[in-house]
């Protein structure tokens, strides 16, 4: 059942499967020389949540926030989807299969470390996906990329100019509002514990590397229930940055959202 409110476009294939984890928990285990019979393992039980199943060419963590980001856009009157990543980018992926299902213009700026005229050349993976749905691919270099919010700015208004109307969607999805996606799926993982059987989780593990993910989980997890903690391993950047990123989202959304309380207790790891 959705704990939100506010506009929505279905996107995501939900809910997501839920899978039994324990071959890999004993495959771990066995990695690290533990034995089946350790006592370490007791009572140990591992689920997988599998949202990378969660649609389509455009499946993975980011499309739960872009149902809300593309509502508010089409709200907002937007003709066309602007957004950010590194060159190979999943979530610049995902905005460009919406922004083509959903009949928008979709402009990237993707940040390269090489050669601009090589990766300008380029025809795979993510960037391949990406022109072939008609994105307006722009290469931009590392020391753009940090300030790209300012760059996308200037692509907002070139398409004023020109008649248009972009929607600006920051690196990942995450802000405040797409984040928002993340409390939804700890609903939906609580109502998955729940027809199993299983008492709340200990926590639930993430991958981290844009902050959205992991506020709305922490924020989902404590109103839900879900799990006690959340886990976020940080992918790139550090600690600090994650720290100061996810607790500045977390008090964004509660003042969107004052019903949705305290977050479960966040820990971000880098090591």
């Amino acid at each position: 059942m959705s704990l939100l409110t506010r506009p929505r476009v279905r996107l995501a294939h939900l809910p997501t499967h839920l899978e039994d984890g324990s071959r890999l928990l004993a495959s771990i285990a066995e990695h690290h020389g533990i034995g089946a019979g350790d006592a370490r393992l007791a009572g140990t039980r591992l689920w997988i949540k599998r949202d990378d199943a969660s649609g389509g060419p455009e499946a993975g963590n980011k499309i739960r926030k872009l149902e809300f980001l593309v509502a508010d856009a089409e709200a907002k009157g937007a003709t066309a989807l602007i957004t950010c990543g590194g060159l190979q980018s999943n979530h610049a992926r995902a905005t460009a299969v919406v922004a083509r299902r959903r009949g928008r213009g979709c402009v990237l700026l993707l940040r390269t470390t090489g050669s601009l005229g090589l990766a300008a050349g380029a025809r795979t993976g993510n960037l391949l996906l990406d022109r072939l749905l008609g994105a307006d691919v722009r290469l931009i270099t590392p020391a753009d990329y940090r300030a790209r919010l300012e760059k996308m700015s200037e692509v907002a208004e070139e398409l004023r100019a020109r008649g248009e109307r972009g929607y600006v969607i920051v690196e990942g999805g995450s802000d405040a509002l797409g984040s928002f996606g993340y409390v939804e799926a700890m609903a939906e993982l609580d109502a998955q514990r729940t027809a199993l059987g299983e008492e709340p989780f200990d926590a639930v593990v993430l991958a981290c590397g844009s902050g959205g993910t992991a506020a709305g989980a922490a924020l989902g997890a404590g109103h839900t229930g879900v799990a006690r903690a959340v886990w976020a391993m940080a992918v790139c950047d550090d600690v600090a940055y994650f720290s100061g990123l996810t607790e500045r989202l977390i008090a964004e959304m509660r003042a969107q959202e004052p019903t949705l309380g305290a977050p479960a207790g966040l820990s971000i790891r880098d090591e």
